[in-house]
């Protein structure tokens, strides 16, 4: 592997325990209904295979597995995955791998990418690669879902905050450099200081639907939150986009 692979940013980060202590009390009934009010959207019959692309440890895997899905998991980190696999069973498992690059052996009804896990790379031919690699895994027709932020209604302003967690101290900073969001998390744990970045590209609808239609896929909607309501440029929280293999 190149060194400069080695050294991005989500490599070190998402395999830390820091990672997962500071997002642990993400809210599990808004992402149930969020996927509840996609799946109604998406309109899969059940036992669809879906591929849950950049899966973490595999909390909407698995939901979705409940819900009478087929279900396979990927991410980058080895960590995430070996929590998610103590929930593997039949019909639902996971795998490690490199969102530009993986290859599995089945194509899939449906492949997800949510909760903002789309802009991780330097290179923006990275993240077409991506989306290429989602195209060759997806069934003819296939449906691809990008859950991403909406960069005209993100903060402009430097924003900070601190937090207590378990007995550490996370220091955060969020701040805009023109072309990405940038979280800095600084860790205070007993004396040990630790810090790390988060840096997501900021790509407009127009740029999403470029990269879209040059690798193969035809552009259905664009939703502006988790309860699926229209996508507004101005006002959306959300950007989330739904396309299909062609």
């Amino acid at each position: 592997m190149c060194a400069a692979r080695d050294n991005e940013w989500f490599r070190g980060w998402f395999n830390s325990p820091y990672y997962h202590i500071l997002y642990k009390h993400r809210d599990d009934a808004e992402a149930a209904n969020f996927l509840d009010a996609l799946m109604t959207e998406l309109d899969l019959q059940s036992g669809s295979d879906i591929l849950d692309l950049a899966c973490g440890k595999g909390r909407h895997s698995i939901y979705l597995h409940q819900k009478g899905y087929q279900v396979t998991g990927l991410d980058l980190s080895e960590e995430s995955i070996k929590l998610a696999n103590e929930y593997a069973t039949n019909g639902l498992e996971f795998f490690t791998g490199d969102m530009r690059s993986f290859q599995l052996e089945k194509k899939y009804s449906a492949i997800l990418n949510l909760f903002t896990s789309f802009g991780y790379f330097e290179e923006k031919s990275d993240n077409l690669k991506v989306i290429q690699c989602i195209h060759q895994h997806l069934d003819e027709d296939g449906l691809f879902v990008m859950d991403y932020f909406n960069p005209s209604t993100i903060c402009c302003k430097k924003h900070s905050g601190d937090l207590q967690i378990d007995g550490i101290q996370f220091n955060i900073t969020k701040k805009l450099d023109g072309e990405h969001v940038i979280k800095e998390i600084e860790v205070l744990d007993q004396g040990f200081r630790e810090k790390f970045i988060e840096k997501v590209q900021l790509f407009t609808l127009p740029e999403i639907l470029n990269m879209l239609e040059s690798s193969g896929f035809r552009f259905l909607t664009a939703k502006g939150n988790y309860a699926m309501d229209d996508f507004h440029e101005n006002s959306s929280e959300r950007m989330i986009i739904i396309a299909q293999k062609s």
